[in-house]
């Protein structure tokens, strides 16, 4: 009885807490501190991180990539730290967009919700797509542009119904996903290391004479796109902070744990992987072009092969699912400060599982229109692809850009989380990374390629701003809401 009587006070203190803040909602507090975390990590997601780019970034930059999953994970941890901050104090669904709209403003806001938005649908098709080779190959198909194709779109429909079914299936999916991913991963990779090991430890320093221009630094700097474009999910964990009991406390310590359990994992299974190459030499002469393919082959046979995948499966399927989740929890808060046109509908949560169904329904809508587009325009589809991890990153530092913003106006974080006198220095810290890390997603790799493939990364970002501006210029949907907004600052 004792128990249940807190459980009640503490989810009308929640209520209170969000009242304050300018909101009420009729979403179902369930989400337990793991639970949310697991969310995190699913999208961040170890497996899908690690193996998708890792025979890619291992040719660009032989062994020694495997530091940047250390220095990626450290400067995310820095822009970890700054939403942390923020969260504490405006635990409100859809993360990035209410953020910025008490941070800094009603435009600001919009266009961070805009890019963060197609950046979601996006890598939602660019993952459905991925796991188009491992569930072929599970189910005994030979992986074709045809197969993957059908494999996204099934996978983004089931991911669809999972996450109408409401926050405790949700939950539950998340947290069996964080399960096998992890144990997967441990078990995977300390095989490997046990038993598959072909080279010793003193490969990770390596370079087998990789140079460009005479110098190394640009290879590894091309080949630390296998952290970047993996330590991100933990803002996950805020985009469903309005389901998740005293979310100020933990919220933030969800997300670190995203960080420190995830990055530790991909470290783990990135090291793994490296030392059971049989011959890395091969890989970067562009002899093995799927060293993935050697390792497991070489390692497991056929039938282990297959329960590998499996694992495999299950990683990539609550991926999409916490990216899918993700997304229509922005499309949602976006909708309820009526900030685009369908907010009436969007805004709506079912009153039998307590999500928001119509926009759920485009977040799985728009990936699959993505992916069918993707089958008969490869190329420009591929920009769009590589153009959703920058388009995350560039977010995330607008929010970086709106802390440092909101402080020199005089904003003191208030949440049950902040970082007190190291505020300053982590944030202008977080800033410097994520800007270094933005110019070298884009920076064009392939001088002989026409200027639009070497920019195309540009190009496409260029198109989503504009296309974002010319919205606003037309339509004023910041004009709309009444919520809240610019009052981080003004609050001392």
């Amino acid at each position: 009885m004792n128990s249940s009587m807190n459980a009640s006070v503490a989810v009308d203190q929640d209520a209170e807490q969000l009242r304050a803040l300018g909101y009420t909602s009729n979403f179902e507090r369930s989400m337990s501190l793991w639970q949310n975390f697991a969310l995190g990590f699913t999208y961040l997601s170890p497996v899908v991180g690690v193996y998708t780019l890792f025979g890619l970034c291992l040719a660009a930059g032989g062994p020694p990539m495997f530091w940047s999953y250390l220095l990626v994970g450290f400067g995310q941890m820095l822009v970890c730290l700054i939403f942390c901050e923020v969260v504490s104090q405006y635990p409100i669904s859809g993360g990035v967009y209410p953020w910025a709209r008490r941070l800094v403003g009603k435009k600001w806001a919009w266009m961070v919700g805009w890019i963060y938005a197609i950046s979601l649908c996006v890598t939602i098709a660019a993952v459905a797509l991925g796991a188009g080779p491992y569930i072929a190959s599970l189910l005994g198909f030979e992986p074709s542009p045809v197969t993957n194709t059908l494999v996204a779109l099934v996978l983004t429909a089931a991911a669809t119904v999972l996450n109408l079914s409401g926050t405790k299936l949700l939950a539950r999916v998340a947290m069996f996903g964080f399960l096998c991913e992890l144990v997967g991963a441990l078990v995977i990779g300390g095989y490997l290391l046990i038993f598959e090991r072909h080279q010793p430890l003193s490969v990770l320093f390596d370079t087998f004479d990789i140079s460009i221009d005479g110098a190394y630094w640009p290879a590894f700097l091309a080949a630390s796109l296998a952290g970047m474009f993996l330590y991100y999910g933990f803002e996950a964990c805020g985009d469903v902070a309005e389901e998740t009991p005293n979310p100020s406390r933990q919220v933030p310590k969800a997300m670190r744990m995203t960080i420190w359990i995830g990055g530790a994992a991909s470290i783990f299974a990135a090291l793994a992987l490296i030392l059971a190459v049989p011959d890395i030499a091969a890989v970067i002469s562009g002899q093995d072009k799927d060293p993935m393919s050697t390792i497991f082959g070489a390692a497991f046979g056929p039938v282990m092969s297959r329960v590998v995948m499996g694992v495999i499966t299950v990683s990539f399927v609550s991926c999409v699912l916490s990216l899918q989740a993700s997304a229509s929890r922005l499309l949602y808060a976006y909708a309820r400060d009526e900030m685009l046109m369908g907010s009436a509908v969007l805004k709506k949560l079912s009153p039998k599982t307590h999500v928001p169904t119509a926009a759920l329904l485009v977040c799985g809508v728009l990936p699959a229109i993505i992916v069918c587009v993707g089958f008969y325009l490869q190329n420009a589809v591929a920009m769009v692809v590589s153009f959703a991890a920058i388009g995350i990153y560039l977010a995330f530092q607008m929010i970086v850009s709106g802390v440092l913003y909101a402080r020199l106006r005089g904003w003191k974080p208030q949440g049950q989380f902040t970082l007190g006198r190291w505020g300053w220095i982590v944030n202008i810290a977080a800033l410097c990374y994520g800007v270094f890390a933005i110019v070298n997603m884009s920076w064009p790799r392939t001088p002989d390629a026409p200027w639009y493939v070497n920019y195309g990364i540009v190009l496409v970002g260029a198109i989503v701003i504009l296309a974002g501006l010319v919205y606003m210029a037309l339509f004023r949907p910041y004009e709309k809401g009444t919520a809240p907004a610019s009052d981080a600052w003004k609050q001392r």
